[in-house]
């Protein structure tokens, strides 16, 4: 894969079906360890998203995490789903965003009781702004179902832990709403999840949560009053749209495709000549990064037609070879022939309407990384034409 997807993960299948509903293109992406994840793309096509069902608990969350982040190298890690309400405040339906994850269930026993010692994460400083920013646009309002109640969107802490809270009396719960009484909502995944971004150099991580109960012995009522399915309607709404601003925001700094190389990093590796007899160095460099060229190439520069044909061409042995199934051929040769039939035209128009098929093309294919590639070729080659 040549682009960094955001990967969202949910914990039930309730929440998986629900951001579902807002792909296309998806396609089944089986992992070697038996995992099945889904590979799509926001229906713009400008934001590849891939899609994974954790199952409940922090330590599944954690390693289906992890495993999401080592396969795909995203940009962003969002986990959805619902969440129960810890305070009056906070309505049935609203959406949470954790601003901070404490792991609660962290701690000493003591003669003189249990002393607190959680683990607290907080959300990446730029994913906080874009995700504030898209509360106050509201914008992101119009995913919503047709005739749906406009939820408030909350900020601050969620608390994860290894029980479903459902009391209001309970030792357990006096002593989570006494000692973490800052915190919004409670649920059970977060936890793991913030811990897996946590571990790869700090990857933008976001926790978005529909309120379904309010964690006080009610859950029946509200499950009964299909809150459940409206809470992370919601929840999904939001966080689709929190990654679509997501994937236009720079690419992180956290990690380029250089070998973990952080990008204005300065180049410290020692180089050595290792040219004998009558060679000679023309150029040498430790590494070289970015969009870096030396001296004048003797190639012209690509033509997109001539492009066009080759992918054409690589798409059709990619059918026959069973590398794409039929139906994203047939979704690919569609987006080919807006390409084509809008490039024809020689117009300014026409040149945005082809980068914006390409671009959902890209999404279609983003799971093939020849293709992709080189349908990122066939965009630079457009972009370059004056």
């Amino acid at each position: 894969m040549n682009e960094h997807p955001i990967v969202i993960l949910t914990a039930l299948d309730l929440e998986y079906q629900a951001v579902r509903k807002y792909l296309a293109g998806l396609r089944a992406h089986h992992h070697r360890a038996g995992t099945l994840f889904e590979v799509g793309h926001l229906p713009d096509g400008e934001c590849p998203v891939v899609l994974g069902l954790a199952g409940k608990g922090n330590h599944p969350a954690a390693v289906l995490a992890e495993r999401a982040i080592a396969e795909f190298d995203p940009r962003a890690l969002l986990f959805v789903g619902v969440a129960g309400a810890l305070w009056p405040q906070v309505g049935l339906g609203d959406v949470v965003v954790a601003t901070h994850v404490y792991a609660y269930h962290g701690g000493t026993s003591e003669n003189d009781g249990f002393k607190a010692r959680p683990r607290v994460w907080e959300i990446s400083h730029e994913a906080a702004q874009v995700a504030h920013h898209l509360d106050r646009s509201g914008t992101w309002i119009r995913r919503l179902p047709n005739g749906a109640d406009i939820p408030k969107v909350r900020f601050g802490p969620i608390a994860a832990g290894e029980v479903v809270q459902d009391s209001a009396i309970s030792t357990h719960a006096q002593w989570v709403r006494q000692t973490y009484n800052d915190a919004l909502a409670i649920e059970m995944e977060a936890a793991g999840v913030a811990q897996a971004a946590h571990f790869n150099r700090s990857l933008p991580m976001v926790v978005v949560r529909g309120v379904s109960d309010r964690a006080d012995g009610t859950k029946v009522t509200t499950d009964g009053a299909s809150w459940q399915p409206r809470a992370v309607a919601n929840a999904a709404a939001f966080a689709t749209a929190l990654a679509a601003e997501l994937a236009q925001t720079a690419h992180p700094k956290w990690r380029t495709a250089s070998a973990g190389r952080t990008e204005g990093e300065p180049v410290t590796e020692n180089v050595r000549n290792i040219a004998r007899g009558h060679a000679r160095v023309g150029v040498q460099a430790g590494a070289i990064y970015g969009n870096v060229s030396v001296g004048q190439s003797s190639e012209p520069a690509a033509d997109a037609t001539a492009l066009l044909a080759e992918l054409r061409k690589e798409l059709a042995q990619a059918r026959t070879a069973g590398t794409v199934d039929e139906d994203t051929f047939a979704a690919a040769e569609e987006e080919l022939g807006v390409v084509t039939e809008s490039l024809s035209t020689d117009t300014e128009q026409g040149k945005n309407r082809a980068m914006i098929a390409l671009k959902r093309l890209r999404g279609l294919l983003m799971d093939v990384a020849e293709l992709a590639s080189k349908v990122t070729s066939v965009i630079t080659a457009i972009r370059g034409v004056s």
